[in-house]
């Protein structure tokens, strides 16, 4: 979503497109339910305790990723590869545009399923462990292009524009945090486990922190000098709905996730839900103009919701339905044989799936938001 935005022809500061969306309700599901959840969490923790409430949100929330988290995953290789062939080889894309397909939807999955494939063939964690780290590397970096996209596009739309300086300093703040939340905090090489996979973590020296914490303190003072000096210019700032859903995913998802113990169980559900706003967006525009003459399409709202069930359907299948049939036949014959699981845990499939589509969605997303993209042009209405 980073360049989407450039996409959008001028749109008069007056002029409020979007106007179906209340401006409460965009606030919220672009980031600023946050900032409502924090007191709320608060008051759970002092209620219950903190064990029963982190009980209560983490239940909440791993069901909840049925309807949230994993659609969230799954739209993408909807939108993705939808006409596929005529993307790749045809004229429905630039070359440079084409050439970013192709990479992100046929070299990149086949690099991952056969990294994934030799890694539990040779039954070997240290393997598995590296591309943990490489999604947990890349998914803080996801989440600050997804909030610059967030700034992007929304801002457009109310007429909001901003130079490539100011473009150039708020992409630096991104990368910036970015860096530092990968930084902090400093630590060893420990074991750790994510998905039953037990593994050694890379290190991250002091030095490392504390410099990512200065380019980030940096970066900070420089975007309120250019907010400023855009306000003393123009007379404009960021619109509130899309300024709150750039420093939410900076500063609350990606460098101070934990300051609440319980907010980190809901973080991603908050980044799919701000996802899935835009993918509604797009989806909702390309839906109406198909229904109108001369395409006379089956009604908006039939295609919205196909999608939507579609969506649920495929995460159902990718991150449950898929991996716990090949797991559950892997401790079939574990169990037959008399071997131990071993450092892969009892469902590395489960694990491979949810490294595989993690990665694989941030590459797709790289795709599908920018400005060569023909369908962003849905975006603008």
């Amino acid at each position: 979503m980073t360049s989407a935005a450039n996409a959008l022809p001028d749109v008069p500061v007056q002029q409020s497109t979007g106007a179906s969306v209340p401006p409460s309700v965009e606030f919220l599901l672009v980031g600023g339910a946050t900032l409502l959840l924090y007191p709320v969490l608060w008051l759970l923790r002092k209620t219950l305790g903190l064990d029963s409430a982190e009980l209560a949100v983490g239940f909440l929330m791993f069901h909840g990723a049925h309807l949230i988290n994993d659609p969230h995953f799954a739209v993408t290789y909807l939108l993705f590869y939808k006409d596929a062939k005529r993307r790749a080889f045809g004229d429905a894309f630039s070359a440079g545009q084409r050439a970013r397909y192709l990479v992100a939807g046929g070299l990149i999955p086949l690099v991952l399923a056969g990294w994934l494939a030799f890694a539990l063939r040779r039954e070997s964690a240290w393997l598995m462990g590296a591309l943990i780290q490489a999604m947990f590397l890349l998914v803080g970096w996801h989440y600050v292009k997804q909030g610059f996209g967030v700034l992007s596009v929304l801002s457009a739309r109310r007429g909001v524009r901003y130079s490539a300086f100011e473009r150039r300093v708020i992409l630096a703040h991104c990368f910036a945090g970015w860096a530092y939340a990968w930084a902090s905090p400093a630590a060893p090489t420990v074991e750790a486990e994510e998905k039953g996979v037990i593994y050694l973590s890379i290190a991250h020296p002091v030095l490392f922190e504390r410099v990512t914490l200065i380019f980030f303190g940096v970066s900070t003072l420089a975007l309120g000098a250019v907010l400023f000096l855009k306000w003393r210019r123009e007379r404009l700032l960021p619109p509130l709905a899309p300024l709150t859903g750039l420093l939410v995913s900076i500063w609350a998802w990606s460098v101070y996730s934990s300051t609440d113990p319980l907010l980190i169980y809901v973080i991603p559900a908050l980044h799919s839900l701000q996802y899935l706003f835009f993918v509604w967006l797009l989806s909702r525009n390309q839906a109406k103009a198909a229904e109108a003459p001369p395409f006379f399409g089956p009604p908006a709202r039939h295609r919205i919701a196909l999608l939507a069930v579609l969506s649920v359907a495929l995460g159902w299948l990718l991150f449950h339905a898929a991996p716990d049939v090949l797991d559950a036949a892997r401790e079939s014959e574990h169990r037959h044989a008399r071997i131990a699981f071993g450092e892969l845990g009892a469902t590395p499939y489960f694990a491979a799936f949810f490294v595989f589509v993690n990665i694989h969605h941030y590459f797709m997303d790289n795709v599908i938001w920018r400005r060569e993209n023909p369908d962003t042009r849905y975006l603008r209405d």
